[in-house]
């Protein structure tokens, strides 16, 4: 028998956990060239971190250009005009920490850790790797064969290869249908002299910012900021949103792929970060498939034994994010678990959701929001993501206010604004 906390004390442990995940002071400051800066004193705790984020990734790039942020991110850190790739790796690690770089859907980042009293050389790292990247041919070349070999890799898992074609179907002609790492035929195109131009598209003070976590002082890390960064570009193209909009084909697509299990996938289009309704989703995609007492688990899983694993993906994504049903059953199964997940996602918009459900639901998305700022790096990230999101840096205090005044008519609401035309993907065993 499974323990359940009721609900009233899920949501005061949750509260309790994101009151207790907030120490530090937050400043905002624009530098004389144009760097936003985001400081955030704790003293608390003995490590700082360093996020430098960019306006970019998959969701401003085309078939042709897909993948260039993430190879671009991942050969950034490979050379430098004063460190290879293996010395700078080792000067971070000497200063108690480390660096590393990475290219996702809505954000380019050059990231570090080090233990507080080093904070300004780990600056100066991150700053070198920003301003003087010299991807060596060499690396370049490397990183290419490692990208092109994920990419064989997730075309043979079953559950990423099912994700993505369901994302295809769902976007259509905008680039969130692009995957991350980027298509076959663009990354093995893509050359040093298209890295180096996407390079110095990036790195620039208007489509940067930089935020910094840990024991420090505001006027010490702005001063160095204004030192280290002071080459960076100013200005530019402007940066433009993807003009085209999302066409869900509201398809049903079935594959067959050697595998052990079958997936099901079911996905519609759901609202940004900045939308009025993007907590109400939240606490709709917990309420259904969030841990052990969402209705998915409880009834496919518990009532049925309909699933191996299953669940509700809401990623966060600036424009319209995907959510997206999933559960993972042997083939035999496999019609009966569709049928069972359509069910379950017609109940919400037709029966809607109940004061009990909803507060659990908006306990576990504010458990798992506290949980994931736990650590002076993720609190960076943060920082940096909704500041150069456009939502501003304290969008996830704002974000936990919402999902705390969510009731279960909102839920209802968004149950039977997005959960229409689904679109679906079911990958079987090939027998």
């Amino acid at each position: 028998m499974r323990f359940r906390l009721g609900v009233v004390g899920l949501l005061v442990l949750a509260l309790t956990a994101a009151a207790s995940a907030q120490p530090g002071t937050v400043s905002r400051h624009t530098l004389a060239h144009g760097l936003r800066v985001l400081v955030r004193e704790d003293p608390s705790v003995g490590i700082v971190a360093v996020s430098l984020q960019a306006r970019a990734g998959s969701r401003f790039e085309t078939a042709e250009t897909a993948g260039i942020t993430n190879f671009l991110q991942r050969t950034v850190i490979r050379g430098t005009a004063h460190f290879t790739g293996t010395r700078l790796a080792d000067a971070a690690e000497r200063l108690g920490g480390s660096i590393d770089a990475s290219g996702d859907v809505d954000f380019a980042e050059i990231s570090g850790r080090a233990l507080a009293r080093n904070w300004e050389a780990l600056l100066g790292l991150v700053a070198e790797v920003a301003l003087s990247p010299t991807l060596p041919a060499a690396e370049v070349e490397r990183e290419r064969r490692l990208i092109l070999s994920q990419i064989q890799t997730r075309g043979d898992n079953p559950f990423p290869l099912a994700f993505d074609t369901l994302l295809t179907d769902l976007y259509g002609p905008h680039p969130y249908a692009l995957p991350n790492l980027g298509r076959r035929a663009s990354v093995e195109r893509l050359t040093r002299e298209e890295l180096l131009a996407h390079y110095h598209t990036l790195y620039r003070t208007d489509r940067l910012v930089l935020a910094v976590s840990g024991r420090i002082e505001r006027d010490r890390v702005l001063r160095v900021a204004e030192r280290l960064f002071g080459k960076l570009p100013v200005g530019g193209t402007p940066t433009n949103d993807p003009t085209v909009a999302p066409i869900a084909t509201a398809q049903r697509r079935v594959m067959e792929r050697p595998a052990q299990q079958a997936q099901v996938l079911v996905g519609y289009l759901g609202p940004g970060v900045g939308d009025a309704d993007y907590a109400a989703v939240k606490v709709m995609s917990a309420l259904l498939g969030g841990g052990m007492s969402g209705r998915f688990f409880t009834e496919l899983r518990d009532v049925q034994g309909l699933a191996y694993s299953l669940g509700v993906m809401n990623p966060a994504r600036i424009g319209p994010a995907p959510i997206v049903a999933y559960l993972g059953t042997v083939r035999d199964s496999a019609t009966a678990a569709e049928a069972g997940v359509i069910q379950q996602l017609e109940r919400i918009r037709t029966e809607g959701a109940t004061d009990d459900e909803v507060a659990r639901a908006r306990a576990y998305q504010l458990g798992l929001l506290a949980m994931d700022r736990r650590t002076n790096a993720r609190h960076a990230w943060y920082l940096a993501f909704y500041e150069q999101a456009g939502v501003g840096w304290d969008f996830p205090d704002r974000y936990a206010r919402a999902l705390a005044a969510v009731t279960a008519a909102d839920v209802t609401a968004a149950a039977r604004r997005y959960l229409v035309r689904p679109t679906s993907v079911i990958l079987l065993p090939r027998e």
